[in-house]
């Protein structure tokens, strides 16, 4: 170890996440070092990344060997390990040093630390990492968030390792103070519970009612992936159809058992949705799928009608179909994110939330550029692009639902979007009904077309 400090930045936590953004940062002439709390943990690192990463043996090493002020990343689980390693590294820090987040943390939990940390005269920002360890090793998606002085300070490195669009716009957006960062990750991750969600439904239409093979679902695939859907989510969709599984023979994916888990990002985005007030039901629809699939099944006549032939019809309207989808799920969260940023005065701007998602992260598709074009022209959703996108999708969604429902396929991802669209669009929604039923039962009054001001009526005397 070097007598005098020479290390730009450290990383504590050696998971693949961890090491990967350490080599990142050294390809880009950054100086690391690194230390994970669990030896074996940290052994296994030490020889995966050679000479390149100093690994240390504890953290007062790691501290000592940084330029100061220091700057000190922290990839491990969210929840209390964070809290735990804040605990353990901050005796050791000197006034103006920062520690950034980059786990999956809830933003009110970043935000209760960002306090802490700011009251001992250290800096503290919440950073959304997105696209698995591949981003991490070659350019992710990096959503930061926190006091703009500690953000300025840390611009150059996390804008050198972050992903690059194809105009060559950098992928690490600073999207304002407290948990701006994370709360964008957490949304982030929430229209990809929705996206994944989608494609899982279209897999099912396209093997049972469209009667279709998994490799003609592959090539379906992969041809959508030519237009307006093309997305990292399709594209390893495609693959994921079209792989065999070498023990059996069979398709992989019949070989995988009918559950989804979760770890927290996509009930986190459902409760925002509820909190502020904004519909995000595409997102709740995905994320209620995953806790359906493990429930126990009902053990009654078999529901899923399969087709006995190849409907090319339903495959078209399902391509035609699936762009609509991603663009409601896509909208939904940003609509979400809008408010929420106005509610705790992060000043987020979307365009650049949109234009961020465009590489390296999970959720990036050729959908986001005009999505971020149109941020500027008012409503997305009545935007020349929406309104074209919409009109082509209709009648084609329609079918979807339709068929899915006389086959007893479960789509509910696409049946919010239709209920989400008609909703946007519907002159009258029968909320007019439920405030005379509130009034009725519970005399909570309600409002008139004809005049303002908030008025009950006897309604048993009627």
């Amino acid at each position: 170890m070097p007598s005098q400090p020479s290390a730009d930045i450290a990383i504590i936590g050696l998971g693949v996440m961890g090491c990967n953004l350490a080599l990142n940062f050294a390809d880009h002439g950054y100086n690391v070092v690194a230390y994970d709390a669990f030896p074996q943990v940290a052994e296994k690192a030490s020889q995966e990344l050679g000479e390149r990463v100093t690994v240390c043996s504890s953290l007062g090493l790691l501290v000592a060997a940084l330029k100061k002020p220091a700057q000190i990343l922290m990839m491990v689980k969210a929840g209390q390990v964070v809290d735990d390693a804040l605990a353990s590294l901050t005796p050791l820090l000197s006034a103006g040093d920062i520690v950034i987040d980059g786990g999956n943390s809830f933003y009110r939990d970043t935000e209760r630390r960002q306090a802490e940390m700011e009251a001992r005269g250290l800096a503290f920002i919440g950073l959304g990492v997105s696209g698995g360890e591949t981003g991490a090793r070659f350019g992710p998606a990096l959503m930061g968030g926190g006091a703009p002085e500690a953000l300025s300070r840390v611009e150059k490195a996390f804008s050198a390792i972050a992903a690059k669009a194809k105009d060559g716009t950098g992928c690490y957006v600073a999207h304002g103070s407290g948990g701006a960062g994370h709360f964008v990750k957490t949304v982030h991750n929430g229209i990809e519970y929705a996206l994944m969600q989608l494609l899982a439904e279209a897999y099912l239409m396209l093997k049972g009612p469209a009667g279709l093979s998994h490799q003609a679902i592959a090539d379906r695939w992969r041809q959508w992936n030519q237009g307006p859907s093309a997305s990292y989510l399709l594209e390893i969709s495609a693959d994921i159809a079209a792989t065999i599984d070498p023990d059996s023979g069979n398709p992989l994916v019949e070989m995988i058992r009918d559950v989804a888990g979760h770890k927290g990002t996509g009930r986190w985005t459902t409760e925002a949705g509820l909190d502020y007030g904004v519909a995000v039901p595409t997102i709740a629809a995905a994320f209620m799928a995953r806790a359906i699939s493990g429930l126990p099944r009902l053990d009654l006549t078999k529901q899923t009608i399969e087709s006995g032939s190849t409907d090319h019809a339903l495959a078209d309207a399902l391509e035609l179909a699936f762009p609509a989808a991603m663009f409601a799920a896509y909208l939904q969260g940003l609509e979400l994110i809008e408010v929420a940023s106005n509610e705790n005065y992060w000043d987020i701007d979307l365009a650049k939330v949109a234009k961020g998602w465009r590489s390296g992260c999970i959720i990036r598709s050729v959908m986001l550029d005009p999505i971020a074009d149109s941020v500027g022209q008012g409503s997305v959703l009545e935007s020349a692009y929406g309104r074209d996108l919409l009109q082509l999708a209709e009648q084609p969604l329609r079918a979807v639902v339709q068929q899915a429902a006389a086959s007893g396929t479960p789509v509910p991802a696409f049946y919010s979007v239709l209920g989400w669209l008609d909703g946007r669009r519907s002159s009258c929604l029968g909320a007019n009904f439920i405030q005379g039923q509130r009034d009725y039962f519970g005399a909570h009054t309600f409002e008139r077309i004809d005049r303002s001001g908030h008025f009950h009526f006897n309604w048993q005397s009627n």
